[in-house]
């Protein structure tokens, strides 16, 4: 059995290709608005620093929410990725 040839367009096992359906402007929004619940991350597809956010939120007072809020900003000035590891799309 061989391998079968590069298809260009198609994506090639373990890298991802293009630009996620997931927009940095959502992600970051959501992470300002509602960090405190890791809703930017659960956007994204993060789930396990979506919960870590949440988590620490709760044990925090709702302190730990700042994480999130910061999250939110950095997402909005650097860009971030999905779950995917694909860039998040400007729009």
């Amino acid at each position: 059995m061989t391998t079968p040839p590069y298809q260009p367009g198609y994506p090639q096992p373990g890298y991802p290709q293009g630009v996620s359906d997931k927009s940095k402007i959502v992600a970051g929004v959501l992470g300002i608005l509602l960090g405190s619940f890791g809703a930017g991350r659960f956007y994204t597809g993060h789930t396990k620093m979506a919960v870590a956010q949440l988590l620490v939120s709760l044990f925090t007072c709702f302190i730990g929410g700042i994480w999130g809020f910061i999250d939110g900003i950095l997402i909005l000035v650097n860009g971030g990725t999905d779950a995917q590891g694909r860039p998040l799309r400007d729009s």
